[in-house]
């Protein structure tokens, strides 16, 4: 699944996915970004420009946020069905 950053926005900001899928973020803004699990579980560097990505193990609901623009939010529903 992939999620654009854009500006200063994650879009879409919610997303459902399964156990085992990755999350691909692609920052289309001129300035860097993380997507920052708010658990502190996993905490993807997504520069400018550049792309990051995170593989999901577990079922759960994940909010995240970018640590430089705390105002960005995300959330990643995680479900064990296949």
């Amino acid at each position: 699944m992939q999620v654009k950053i854009n500006d200063l926005a994650f879009v879409p900001a919610e997303i459902r996915v399964n156990v085992g899928d990755q999350v691909e973020w692609v920052n289309e803004d001129f300035i860097d970004h993380t997507a920052t699990a708010n658990s502190g579980e996993w905490d993807v560097m997504v520069p400018a420009g550049k792309s990051g990505q995170v593989q999901l193990d577990h079922a759960a609901t994940i909010t995240y946020f970018c640590r430089v623009h705390p105002g960005m939010t995300g959330t990643i529903h995680v479900s064990a069905n296949r």
